[in-house]
């Protein structure tokens, strides 16, 4: 029987801070102990002195791209779950914008089989939707499926779901939680032919939150709210953008909603002040806004009308990127990043661990009713992450473990060090080290 002692640190876990320690055994949570309750004879295989360590639930992240399959040459569930296991990143669901695209159970089923013997963090991935596979998603098996994605604009392929009577099909019959990615894209080819009038192909970066709007993010956003209430749909908007969009949630529990919402790392980081500095490496759809944005959209983590933190990211190769405007494709690299990236906003006051916790741990488990995931809690998944919230570091190309090699955070310092991550009980990385031998689970879900 394996067991597992970490000692010393100071629990993050439901809205509370307290000294203890932790014990694990058969890769579940057996007792979670006060400072002053640990029995003198408790017996483990292996101790961590986390003395002067923050100790929190591992980082659910309910969006990322990983490549696999097809495009491989930017990453792969391999090298991307072990670059996220080394940001705290436990556990994640997967997009289908894939080669080929995860639109049919085939597809699917494929994709868990990689994920299977190659990911290192837990998984599981989106169903995607199109104008025409009505008939798959009546398939979708809830247990093992996250939820349904559905791009309202700006993907590729046949993937673009703008058909009103096709959204409407969907949102009426979907068996899981639809996940939207909300831009009007009539609205963007509209800003396309104004601003390429203007300057050809050469559009200057700083325009393209012009060009992908806040007008097409509301627009689109607004329509799947209204087609959400219309049939009862659970619908959860991802990657806000925009103070506008606030409008469209509820201040309330997450539990208590059937329609919520995600912010990402880089929306809550960056402003379009920052575009002249780090060019395409923060292109991302949506676009980086008004810096009045980014303060809304915390604002709206801390007041529950965002649910989630998470990253969206999306690994593209330097040359990719080093194009014009309409050359360099959207998205960048984000899960090794993200979690010591919020706690820099805690540093600067304005989040606190207890709020970054619950919006990038325990709501992801709640709104997608992960199955014993998310918390610390005996009898659960032994997901965790052990922080020191005062170990400077500098984030430079050799400790960047993305396949693409590079991040928008490259020559940051982060005052916090993520030392340990813990995957189903299994001391996966430490110190810097990536213990490989034992991959993560599919996600359960409770539905």
């Amino acid at each position: 029987m394996s067991s597992l002692l970490i000692k010393n640190v100071q629990i993050v876990n439901e809205n509370e801070t307290f000294s203890g320690h932790l014990l694990i055994e058969n890769e579940k949570i057996k007792k979670i102990y006060k400072q002053d309750e640990l029995p003198k004879d408790v017996e483990t295989t292996k101790t961590i002195d986390g003395k002067g360590k923050f100790l929190l639930p591992g980082i659910i992240d309910d969006q990322v791209h990983f490549r696999e399959p097809g495009l491989t040459h930017k990453g792969d569930i391999y090298s991307e779950s072990r670059a996220a296991v080394a940001g705290g990143v436990t556990s994640y669901m997967e997009m289908p914008n894939t080669n080929p695209q995860t639109t049919t159970i085939k597809h699917l089923d494929e994709k868990i089989v990689i994920a299977q013997n190659s990911s290192l963090a837990n998984f599981s991935f989106y169903f995607g939707a199109t104008n025409d596979n009505i008939d798959e998603i009546k398939n979708i098996n809830s247990k093992y499926t996250c939820g349904l994605k559905v791009f309202m604009g700006s993907s590729t392929g046949n993937m673009l779901v703008d058909d009103i009577k096709s959204l409407s099909q969907i949102f009426a019959e979907s068996p899981v939680l639809i996940a939207t990615h909300c831009e009007d894209e009539k609205t963007i080819q509209n800003n396309i032919s104004i601003y390429k009038e203007k300057y050809g192909e050469n559009v200057p970066l700083k325009y393209h939150p012009f060009i992908r709007s806040e007008e097409a993010c509301f627009k689109s956003s607004l329509l799947a709210v209204e087609l959400a209430r219309k049939y009862n749909s659970r619908l959860h908007i991802l990657h806000l953008s925009t103070e506008k969009e606030l409008e469209l949630f509820e201040s309330k529990s997450s539990i208590e909603k059937r329609i919520t919402a995600e912010v990402c790392v880089h929306h809550l980081w960056f402003s379009e002040n920052d575009y002249d500095t780090y060019g395409t490496k923060i292109k991302w759809n949506p676009a980086i806004k008004k810096e009045s944005d980014r303060i809304a959209l915390l604002n709206g983590v801390k007041s529950n009308k965002i649910d989630i933190i998470a990253t969206d990211h999306a690994p593209h190769t330097l040359e990719e990127k080093n194009n014009s405007y309409f050359k360099s494709p959207s998205g960048g690299p984000l899960v090794q990043h993200s979690l010591v990236a919020m706690i820099e906003l805690y540093h600067r006051n304005q989040i606190s661990i207890e709020e970054i916790v619950t919006k990038m741990c325990h709501t992801p488990a709640d709104i997608f009713k992960v199955d014993k995931r998310g918390y610390i809690r005996e009898g659960y998944w032994a997901d965790i992450v052990l922080v020191d919230l005062n170990c400077p570091w500098t984030v430079n190309k050799n400790n960047i473990l993305y396949k693409c090699k590079w991040s928008p955070f490259e020559g940051q310092a982060f005052k916090a060090k993520v030392t340990h991550t813990i995957v189903n009980g299994h001391v996966v990385y430490e110190n810097g080290t990536l213990h490989e031998e034992i991959k993560g689970k599919q996600i359960l879900f409770n539905r």
